[in-house]
């Protein structure tokens, strides 16, 4: 009986401690970043100081938005890799 409770509450345990909200709070200005052919639009966190690509730009209008200053809820969607490619994220709402 002790052997499945602990079984039973180190799987919950383990079920918990791994999930993780994606959802980022972002504030900051939009810019275009990139060259002609490879350019996306990019909104740098003011607080963390750090470049998110945002994915779905067009959905929201937010190219028309650029050197605005802008509050968006957005979904995590990729890590940064490296200082070429920052992290993705898909924007939920625009505040």
């Amino acid at each position: 009986m002790k052997k499945y409770i602990l079984l039973w509450s180190s799987s919950l345990v383990m079920i918990l401690g791994c999930t993780q909200s994606n959802d980022l709070e972002l504030e900051g200005e939009l810019y275009v970043k990139g060259s002609s052919v490879h350019s996306y639009l990019v909104i740098e966190d003011k607080k963390s100081q750090k470049s998110y690509k945002i994915k779905n730009a067009n959905r929201f209008g937010l190219m028309q938005k650029q050197k605005h200053k802008v509050k968006l809820k957005a979904k995590l969607i990729r890590k940064a890799i490296g200082p070429g490619a920052p992290a993705v994220v898909e924007v939920l709402e625009v505040k």
